[in-house]
This record gives C-alpha cells, structure tokens and sequence, in this order.
C-alpha cells in the first residue's frame, strides 16, 4: 500500500525500471474506488493500480506513467474531475463513449481490471469510440441547464399535488394561474 494507493506490478520492479517508454492508461472510474491498467504501446500491461477515487491520489498515480500518457475514461457519472485532474497532470484525455463500450457487459468474466484493460486496449488499437469533453465553462452551461429544467420539474410537480388535494376536496379551480399569482403574492 503507497499512500492509499495499492499497485500490482507484473515483474515486481518499480514502473520506472520495467518501462520508460510511452504509456496507455485504462481508468475504470467509480465513486469510491477506481482501477487504472497501464499498458505499453504493444499491449504488455505494465501494471495494475487500485486506489481510492479523489483527485490527489488520481495526480499521484497518473505520474507513475510518465509524461503525456494517453488516459481513456468511460463517460460516466462524476467523470469531469478526473478528466480536468488528468489534463491538469499533462495526460491525453481520451473520454469513451458509452454506448461504444456496450459490449463490455455481455463478457462472462467482468470485473473493474479487465474494463480498464479493455478500455486501454481500444484506445492502443484505434477502435475506442469517443465523447467530446466539452471545455469547462460549457459544462457549467449545461449544468446550470440541466439544474433549471428538474427545478422547473419539481414546481410542476408540486402544482399538480396541489391541484389534486384541491379536486379531492371537490374544489373548483376557476383561475388557472393562481398558484402563480399566489407565489407572486407572498415573494413579493
């Protein structure tokens, strides 16, 4: 265990003395923990890293592959700090996308290792499908989109509750925005 960080290397060697060429990274990215394989160009894994998903253990172990690695991620859910820790630490993004990488569920075996591997394997090939990574301020834009539609969603769910309990009472709704008129009253 190296700071958090458990590593798994094939030859027993530290990753500098096995390999200094250049390197392909498999990122099976989740929540709380995440595997990344790191392979040579050739396809010989090199190692194999387990480690706790924060953006300080992922800029440590993302130096252990040199400089300017390729780094293949699947767009999932909370990718951004990754793919800007790994930008940050002079990798290249590569951001797969999902529907490319379907296939991954009908193997027998499936585990995080082998997804990582995979996921490598399709970016040294040539055949890994790719997302755009939207720059950050787009991303905010889209964020900020995405929050105002559920909130828009959740007021019209509330309205409709609302609308319920009053046809339950058998009270007549005569005045279509007077749930509108009503918020307009008490913000004001």
């Amino acid at each position: 265990m190296l700071g958090g960080v458990y590593v798994i290397y094939d030859d027993g060697r530290p990753l500098v003395e096995a390999y200094d060429g250049p390197q392909i990274v498999g990122m099976d990215l989740h929540r709380r923990r995440s595997v990344l394989v790191r392979m040579a160009e050739d396809g010989h894994k090199l190692s194999t890293a387990r480690m706790a998903s924060s953006p300080a253990r992922l800029a440590a172990e993302i130096k252990r592959a040199g400089l300017h690695p390729k780094v293949v991620l699947e767009a999932c859910y909370g990718w951004y700090w990754a793919a800007d820790t790994l930008t940050a630490a002079g990798a290249e993004v590569h951001l797969a996308h999902p529907l490319g990488v379907k296939e991954f569920s009908h193997r027998r075996v499936k585990n995080d290792e082998l997804d990582a591997r995979d996921l490598a394997d399709l970016l040294r090939m040539g055949r890994l499908a790719e997302a755009w990574i939207a720059p950050a301020e787009i991303r905010e834009l889209r964020e900020i989109t995405r929050y105002r539609g559920k909130l828009v969603q959740l007021r019209t769910s509330c309205k409709d509750q609302v609308h319920g309990v009053l046809a339950k009472l058998g009270s007549e709704v005569t005045c279509p925005g007077h749930l509108r008129r009503l918020g307009n009253t008490v913000a004001g």
